[in-house]
């Protein structure tokens, strides 16, 4: 098949080697917090590696254009971080690995990993944009949604997709991005990055009040040049499929339409997952791929199609991998299925009527907001 009319699929197994410190779940090791038997901080690599090797095994990687990327160049890496944060981060990779803040640990070689994971976004992006592939996957890891040009956050050392849009905007590949954000998380450093601009248009929908603290309300819109281009859409713990479904239907489709983009990416966390250590939202794997298969109709009638997704969070080892082929199979129009083994589960304890009718009042809200805002 021309790869040109396949979906990209982009890793590298080098990315799943970057390790994290000393730390049982999200808890520093020390006083009373025992060492875990296995692993240590949630982002670990059995998530990811598992998502790539049931693409294997199900044979949907052999209908995908597998590449992988060289690591992001300095240039590329100092549109978005200043210098001086850059190389102290490749300073303690260097020498046995440490911590810049945020509780954001890496081991000796972690910058080059880093480097990698946005390179592996950059390069799919690029290869959106030029027409080689009709959309791609990116797996990234490191994630990179929470990073801020001189701070890391929540296991995100580098920005990967800002990177990757600003090196799209440096070679006149494209001069309008949306972003959208459906990890359980605010996308708090992509909507940093971008906040006073208006080429690019951040879309987070995340659960209300999880993580970072006191970041991603309604009425941070962005500001100067940016009013506007950025959306908080708080969704409440237990928002469920048909809640998630509502949010896009009456507000990140109609911003799209609005904003008409030359591209969309998506971060792509698996962590507002039904039974996600971290999050309390009760999507499944159909959820996600709704969601896939709304964004591919909205790019398709607005940018001939470019799309982009990027890995993000997502730490239930068992079921990542069922959401993401789910995602990837709609991705690439696939008839390969991995079902659910969740789905029986998730769908007997999705939210009740009162609560669902309740939630998609409070998003009609939001969106009457936005409407009266001109979006």
């Amino acid at each position: 098949m021309n790869s040109a009319m396949q979906t990209g699929f982009w890793w590298d197994e080098k990315c799943f080697w970057h390790s994290g410190g000393s730390y049982a779940f999200i808890a520093p090791v020390g006083g009373l917090v025992q060492p875990l038997a296995a692993g240590g901080l949630p982002e670990n690599p059995e998530t990811k590696r598992r998502l790539k090797n049931l693409l294997s095994v199900t044979g949907l990687i052999d209908e995908l254009s597998v590449s992988s990327a060289p690591v992001a160049s300095e240039e590329e890496l100092r549109r978005v971080h200043p210098a001086a944060y850059l190389e102290a981060f490749k300073r303690l990779s260097d020498d046995k690995g440490g911590e810049l803040g945020e509780r954001t640990p890496f081991g000796p070689g972690g910058y080059d990993m880093a480097a990698l994971s946005a390179g592996l976004a950059t390069g799919a992006l690029r290869s959106v944009l030029s027409g080689r592939q009709r959309n791609a996957y990116a797996l990234s890891r490191p994630p990179g949604h929470h990073c801020l040009p001189d701070k890391p956050m929540g296991f995100c050392l580098l920005a990967n997709i800002a990177i990757a849009v600003e090196a799209a905007f440096a070679e006149k590949r494209a001069e309008r991005i949306a972003v959208i954000d459906w990890d359980v998380h605010h996308g708090n450093g992509t909507e940093a990055i971008f906040y006073d601009r208006a080429d690019v248009l951040t879309i987070s929908l995340h659960q209300e009040n999880c993580y970072p603290r006191d970041s991603g309300r309604v009425a941070d819109r962005g500001e100067g040049k940016g009013e506007g281009c950025n959306i908080n859409i708080p969704m409440l713990p237990g928002t469920g499929h048909l809640g998630y479904l509502h949010a896009f239907q009456r507000i990140v489709l109609p911003a799209l339409e609005r904003y008409r983009p030359d591209a969309i990416v998506v971060a792509c966390g698996f962590d507002a997952s039904g039974v996600d250590p971290l999050s309390r939202m009760l999507a499944s794997a159909q959820t996600f791929a709704d969601m896939t298969r709304m964004t591919m109709e909205a790019a398709d009638a607005l940018c001939g199609g470019r799309l982009l997704l990027v890995h993000e969070g997502g730490y239930s080892e068992a079921h990542v991998p069922f959401c993401g082929h789910a995602v990837i199979a709609t991705l690439s129009g696939s008839a390969i299925i991995a079902p659910d083994p969740l789905a029986v589960r998730l769908d007997f304890q999705q939210p009740n009527p009162d609560f669902t009718a309740y939630q998609i009042a409070t998003i009609d809200r939001m969106a009457e907001g936005f409407y009266r805002h001109g979006f």
